[in-house]
């Protein structure tokens, strides 16, 4: 059974983000939430809120225990970008984006 959490349009750059969710992926839970607490990273922090609502889901929903879970899946893909510009000497405008995320974590139940 598959236990689903997602979190969209977080203001920090899925690049930002991937860095973090690639030094988990192949991780059993625990420890996985263990390097998540020590990471100093932003993403960490994000990455961790949504791997709290997952496995929220998965006690209060599915009915399952913490130590029942693994990692099926972390997906990090880009959201919408805000576009702004930085005013530039003679008139000139140099744009740049204001990236967003989209997380999806997906936990698997032992059987």
């Amino acid at each position: 059974m598959e236990i689903i959490a997602r979190a969209q349009s977080i203001r920090i750059s899925p690049r930002k983000v991937r860095l973090v969710a690639d030094s988990i992926r192949n991780l059993p839970l625990d420890k996985a939430l263990n390097v998540l607490n020590m990471t100093q990273k932003r993403g960490a922090s994000v990455l961790n809120t949504v791997f709290e609502s997952a496995i929220g889901n998965a006690i209060n929903n599915a009915k399952k225990t913490k130590g029942d879970l693994i990692i099926k899946r972390i997906e990090v893909w880009d959201g919408p970008a805000i576009k702004r510009f930085h005013a530039s000497t003679k008139g000139r405008a140099h744009p740049y984006k204001k990236r967003s995320s989209h997380i999806k974590i997906i936990l698997e139940a032992k059987e």
